[in-house]
């Protein structure tokens, strides 16, 4: 085994030593430090997490480096490692409270949701690695909506594990993205079913998916929400999950993207990504830290051709 291996071995094991601890640590925490502890937390994750600061850095100046000063941007970094801390402490806390949960959390624009439902082909809700997502599909599912989530498998099977535990125990199933012909017919099947899908499209894609301008710069973009809407004729929503002065939550669901027909099957599914993109960007420039700038989205690069 080489020595990069072996780095990142041993970074999965200590984050799920973290994972472990901090779990153990927030049963104890009073209600009203349980924020200052988060925030604390995360300047020491800003301090010691180099590389992942780095990215973030880099992205953010990708997305802002001409609208925005170096001491704004690293603002914005610093911000989004306190939301993302915020977040994983309260995923870990709240899905354990589900009364709590649903009294943190409020859902503007439910009437979309309700009457594509009501329409019987369910519902691709489409989001972002925006906000604290997994309290939105927790919300749900305590709403009464059948919710299923379209996810990667984590890298560290101990911390997918423990996930998996807590959206098993709202009630929320697993899709996974791999093997793809099986999450295409467990998609498929769900929406069949009358289910709610949330989808996150805004991770480099790699290979298979179309390139899409995202902050002014192509970015490699899955198209299977596209896809499955055109297959399925299930409603496209976009959701979002906004972080509130108070540290509550609200969801806003937007109304229904009705599909753009291009000339053809691929132009249709470009112009229609694009304009989930569009979207995606939209929120991510209102609410700049609430995404998660500590992924390359740029890291693929379209060929001469402008494909995948």
């Amino acid at each position: 085994m080489d020595a990069k291996k072996v780095r990142k071995r041993i970074a999965r094991f200590l984050a799920w030593l973290g994972l472990f601890f901090c779990s153990l640590i927030i049963k104890i925490i009073p209600g009203g430090c349980f924020y200052d502890f988060a925030k604390n937390i995360s300047v020491l994750g800003y301090r010691l997490a180099r590389k992942q600061r780095k990215i973030a850095l880099e992205s953010l100046a990708i997305a802002f480096g001409q609208e925005k000063s170096e001491q704004e941007i690293k603002k914005i970094a610093q911000d989004c490692f306190t939301f993302m801390t915020k977040s994983g402490m309260e995923v870990i806390s709240l899905i354990d409270k589900p009364q709590l949960l649903k009294k943190r959390i409020a859902i503007v624009g439910a009437e979309y949701l309700n009457n594509a439902l009501t329409r019987g082909k369910g519902v691709i809700l489409v989001s972002a690695h925006f906000g604290n997502f997994p309290l939105m599909l927790a919300k749900l599912s305590l709403e009464g909506y059948k919710t299923t989530g379209l996810i990667r498998y984590m890298r560290d099977e101990r911390a997918e594990k423990f996930f998996l535990a807590k959206r098993k125990r709202l009630g929320i199933k697993t899709i996974y993205s791999q093997p793809r012909k099986v999450c295409v017919e467990n998609s498929i099947r769900a929406l069949r079913n009358n289910e709610v899908i949330f989808i996150p499209m805004d991770q480099n894609f790699g290979s298979g998916g179309v390139f899409v301008d995202f902050f002014g710069r192509k970015a490699a973009t899955a198209t299977g929400p596209v896809v499955f809407a055109q297959r399925t004729e299930a409603t496209l929503l976009l959701g979002f999950i906004v972080r509130q002065p108070d540290d509550t939550h609200k969801i806003i669901i937007e109304p229904p993207l009705n599909l753009e027909k291009g000339r053809n099957h691929q132009e249709t599914v470009l112009i229609n990504t694009q304009r989930l993109t569009n979207i995606i960007e939209s929120y991510i420039r209102r609410y700049p830290a609430e995404w998660s700038w500590i992924h390359r989205r740029w890291k693929s690069k379209p060929n001469l051709e402008g494909g995948v």
